[in-house]
């Protein structure tokens, strides 16, 4: 199985826009988003690296197959985006109703 390479890529160019906005991360106007995008660059490598291993134990690993890629690799990278922004949001507005009260 290859699905691994699409949070993998995802990795990297999330790793990218952190080190291209690491001065906008650490401010204090920062979007929500983009303040938590170290922790989704965590997800995406671990995950990555979780899934090469589990493969190559079960001797599974190619090295590349669109099927996988389109079937298993893109809506595990969608749902895990989706829940990290979602969780990211949610953070936030916590933080900024504590700040209110």
């Amino acid at each position: 199985m290859s699905c691994f390479l699409v949070p993998l890529a995802e990795a990297i160019v999330v790793s990218a826009v952190r080190k291209g906005n690491e001065k906008k991360i650490h401010g204090e106007n920062a979007r929500p988003l983009l303040r938590e995008l170290p922790t989704l660059e965590k997800m995406l490598w671990g995950g990555s690296l979780m899934l090469v291993v589990d493969h190559a134990i079960n001797r599974e690993l190619t090295t590349f197959s669109w099927h996988d890629i389109l079937t298993v690799g893109v809506p595990m990278a969608v749902v895990l985006t989706v829940a990290w922004a979602v969780w990211a949001v949610v953070k936030s507005r916590r933080k900024s109703v504590a700040k209110t009260a």
